[in-house]
Formats: structure tokens, C-alpha cells, sequence
């Protein structure tokens, strides 16, 4: 369900799959390809990009991919626990919601868009 970034901490991932959730990660399988082929990645597999990286907005936004699903969290590191939290719950309770959507996850909200 989920391609984890290569920016994606460890224990983001290590939580989602104790809930579970599929989780491909970028760094331990595929480490140093570019955005274009994890959304290529995304896109074959019907999977959720989770990233920290902006860049991603800039893809859906500024040069119109379409067809991918992307989780971008914004968070400090001492908030960690906090993301981690609001994310199994996002999961939990929307999975199939977050489908064609730029979703941000804050600790404070989560915002979803249209793709």
C-alpha cells in the first residue's frame, strides 16, 4: 500500500508495518533512484508515496503528474511520536480514501487535495 521514501525515518516505517500495513522502503530496496521512478514505482504498483520531500508537491502540482497518491509529513524531529500517531490513525480510518490525492500530515491537521 505504501512506498516509503528514502527521507522516511526507520521507525515510521517500523510502525506502520506493526499495524500492518505493506510497506515497500525506498532505502532498503531500491536506495539512490530518482523521484521519477519512484513515481513510475508508484504508479505500476498502486502504491502511496510517503515523503518528507517537497519535491513531490512540485511533481503533482507544477508539472501535473497524474496517477499517483502522495503522503507528504511535515514535522520537527522532536514531534516524531506525534507523526507516527497521526499517520496510523490517517491510515486506519481513510486507507482507501488517499488514493489520487496530495495528502499533508502535520500533527495539527491533515489536508488532503485532488490529484
Amino acid at each position: 500500500m505504501i512506498i516509503a521514501d528514502e527521507n522516511i525515518d526507520a521507525a515510521i516505517i517500523a510502525a506502520l508495518r506493526k499495524i500492518p500495513v505493506n510497506v515497500i522502503s525506498i532505502r532498503e530496496e531500491f536506495g539512490g533512484i530518482s523521484d521519477e521512478e519512484i513515481i513510475l514505482l508508484s504508479k505500476n504498483s498502486n502504491r502511496i508515496i510517503l515523503t518528507e520531500d517537497k519535491d513531490f508537491g512540485e511533481w503533482v502540482f507544477a508539472h501535473n503528474v497524474k496517477g499517483i497518491s502522495v503522503i507528504f509529513l511535515r514535522y520537527s524531529f522532536n514531534e516524531k511520536a506525534k507523526i507516527i500517531l497521526s499517520l496510523i490513525n490517517l491510515i486506519t480510518e481513510k486507507k482507501d480514501q488517499l488514493y489520487n490525492k496530495f495528502t499533508t500530515v502535520t500533527i495539527n491537521k491533515i489536508r488532503s487535495r485532488e490529484i
